[in-house]
């Protein structure tokens, strides 16, 4: 393997990992307002 095919390779987990966090924290930060305008509990 390259050396340029293994930097990128490595490069993209942080971008994947970091769409995946962004993903989660929108989901939660949905269902929070969804909870607190229908004054119910997140859990």
């Amino acid at each position: 393997m390259s050396i340029t095919a293994l930097t990128a390779y490595v490069l993209v987990w942080p971008i994947i990992a970091a769409a995946v966090l962004i993903v989660l924290v929108a989901g939660v930060a949905r269902d929070m307002r969804n909870a607190a305008k229908n004054d119910d509990k997140l859990v």
